[in-house]
């Protein structure tokens, strides 16, 4: 017992050695844990960033999110309302530039036009352009453009220029290109419509060439539009969306089942959700419709 006892009997000069022990044991503990909590030269440094980088890394996140949680139809960007926008992922500003662009009652007529009236970002335009649905007249006016522009020298400055609304089927033959079938076609294309809202539906007569429409509205265009009644989208049968040129009964019938099984539509914009839907032409069929 006495030699047990012993092994804890210090003189002065060993228990000062033992506290020094012990401070220094504390003091590479305290030590220690603080440099695990704070590494080492960043706690007086600050961090910059860099705004126009981090707006490029927030949009290609946004976009990122976009492209793996939202599943996009293809859609004329014309008519992007201001949930379609969000969900694309614009923001209000892009948005409003957009509306503001079409209370002038002008369309953007492809990508390039879009970014440059909205001033969306290269990345987001990568995304969304792929799904737009533009009419088919703009792409077949654009190709013969290309290919054949009009000289000035070909158009007769003195010619009068008459109402597309009330020419008549030998008015309209003497348009080089219109012969017998296709006079009476534009003329029943037209009674179907109930007259020509827009110069741009002539693009849509079967078996029109466009070189040759064009010719034709040099000549005729759309001065008085006539007065239509609107369809209520949300309240029409399925025959009654069908008496539109635009729209078959069967797709009529895809209308009225998206509509019961989502309450109701929104937006015309909505539409290109429906199968087979021509969105192509939403422009056109928007004018006959209602919410």
């Amino acid at each position: 017992m006495k030699n047990f006892k012993s092994h804890f009997k210090f003189n002065k000069q060993e228990r000062s050695g033992i506290f020094f022990l012990l401070i220094i044991i504390i003091t590479l503990q305290i030590i220690f844990f603080y440099l695990k909590m704070r590494p080492f030269g960043l706690e007086n440094e600050k961090i910059t960033v860099n705004e126009i980088e981090q707006l490029k890394i927030d949009s290609l996140k946004k976009v990122s999110q976009l492209k793996d949680t939202i599943k996009i139809f293809p859609f004329n960007p014309n008519f992007i309302t201001d949930y379609k926008g969000y969900t694309l992922g614009m923001s209000v500003k892009e948005i409003d530039r957009l509306h503001a662009f079409r209370k002038q009652e002008k369309f953007v007529n492809s990508k390039e036009e879009f970014q440059e009236v909205t001033l969306v970002s290269d990345s987001l335009l990568y995304i969304i352009s792929p799904y737009f649905k533009f009419p088919d007249w703009v792409k077949s006016n654009k190709q013969y453009k290309l290919k054949s522009p009009l000289k000035k020298s070909t158009i007769n400055k003195f010619a009068v220029i008459k109402d597309i609304n009330v020419v008549t089927a030998e008015e309209l033959k003497t348009i080089n290109g219109i012969g017998d079938k296709l006079s009476v076609r534009i003329i029943k294309f037209r009674d179907r419509l109930g007259g020509f809202l827009l110069n741009e539906q002539l693009y849509d007569v079967y078996g029109l060439d466009v070189k040759v429409a064009d010719r034709t509205l040099e000549k005729f265009k759309v001065f008085q539009p006539p007065q239509i009644e609107k369809i209520n989208i949300n309240l029409a049968s399925a025959q009654e969306i069908a008496e539109l040129v635009y729209i078959s009964y069967g797709i009529a019938n895809k209308i009225i089942e998206y509509r019961e099984l989502n309450g109701s539509i929104k937006s015309f914009d909505e539409l290109t959700e429906v199968d087979d839907f021509p969105s192509e032409k939403l422009d056109r069929i928007a004018l006959y419709l209602s919410l």
